[in-house]
Order: structure tokens, then sequence, then C-alpha cells
């Protein structure tokens, strides 16, 4: 057998109706489109229209909310953190944020900070700067001897200015 007689099987790639083609194809002259009609034309968009009648999709109630003003925050557990920790991807010794957390792979998303949840187990003694926490993490965080700072970012570039601060800070000492 050489690579030339490699081939499907018979029957396995259908290739695609060519219309328009002649009266002996069996989809010549309206290819398919019967006659006439806003449909038989090109450049139908009609999806959704019922005639004039009020479509469905516009009769129907609206339903739910999106709030245009929510935060998104970025949520990692502290078992996540741990595992991280024990792999040697992050530093417990090091403060631990937002910035620290991307690098690791964990924060993804969240233009508005991280917020620690407590599922999991945290062991190491760690510090956090992060948005916000809930109140299962921050007992785990301090039953495990680390502190956790809450910055407030009502924005983006409250935070983005957070982040410079910090950055300055740790370059003057």
């Amino acid at each position: 057998m050489k690579l030339t007689d490699l081939r499907d099987n018979p029957g396995a790639r259908k290739s695609r109706m060519r219309v328009g083609r002649g009266i002996g194809s069996g989809k010549g002259k309206t290819a398919g489109r019967g006659q006439k009609g806003q449909k038989a034309r090109s450049g139908v968009a009609i999806k959704g229209f019922e005639g004039g009648q009020m479509p469905l999709h516009m009769r129907l109630p609206k339903r739910g909310f999106n709030n245009p003003f929510a935060k998104d925050y970025a949520e990692v557990n502290l078992g996540q953190i741990q595992r991280l920790i024990d792999d040697g991807k992050l530093d417990a010794a090091a403060l631990i944020d937002h910035t620290a957390l991307q690098a690791a792979g964990v924060a993804r998303g969240g233009k508005n900070g991280v917020r620690l949840l407590g599922k999991g187990e945290l062991t190491s003694k760690a510090q956090f700067r992060v948005a916000g926490a809930s109140k299962g993490a921050l007992e785990m965080v301090e039953k495990a001897g680390g502190a956790v700072e809450l910055i407030v970012a009502r924005d983006p570039a409250a935070l983005a200015a957070a982040k410079k601060g910090t950055a300055k800070k740790a370059a003057s000492r």
C-alpha cells in the first residue's frame, strides 16, 4: 500500500448540489427557488417576518434584567491559592494581589479586582490585597495567621491607580 492509494470510502464525501447549471441537472432554471416572489430574488432577509403581523419574538414579554453597573470580579477560592503555593507558582511570603494571581493564571478577567472565596483549605500564612472577600474567606485567612487588606475600587481606573500606587511605593523602598 502506498500513500497515493489512500482514499475515502465511496460516498463518504458527498459533493454539494450545484444549482442553476442546466435542465439536465434537476436544479436548473429557477435553481430550486420556485417562481417569482420575494424569496426567488437575491438579498432576502425575512427570518422573523410574518407578513406584517407583529412577529412572535416581539409579542413575547421581556424577562430579566442586565445590570450595566454590575461589578466584574475575578473570583478565586482559597483552595486554589493553597494549591498554587504548594506547587511553587505563588510565594506565600510576598503580597498576593490581582497581578500576582493573574501571573499564576488563576484570576481571569475581573476588571474590578479579585474577590476571595472560602472554598477549600488555606494552611499557609499569606498577605492579601484584594477588592473583596467573603466572610468565610476572611476567617480562614486569619485562622492561618495571614491578613487581608481590602482595596475599594469603584471602577477600573481607580483599580489601576491603586496598582500604580503600590508600584511607586515598592520602587521608593
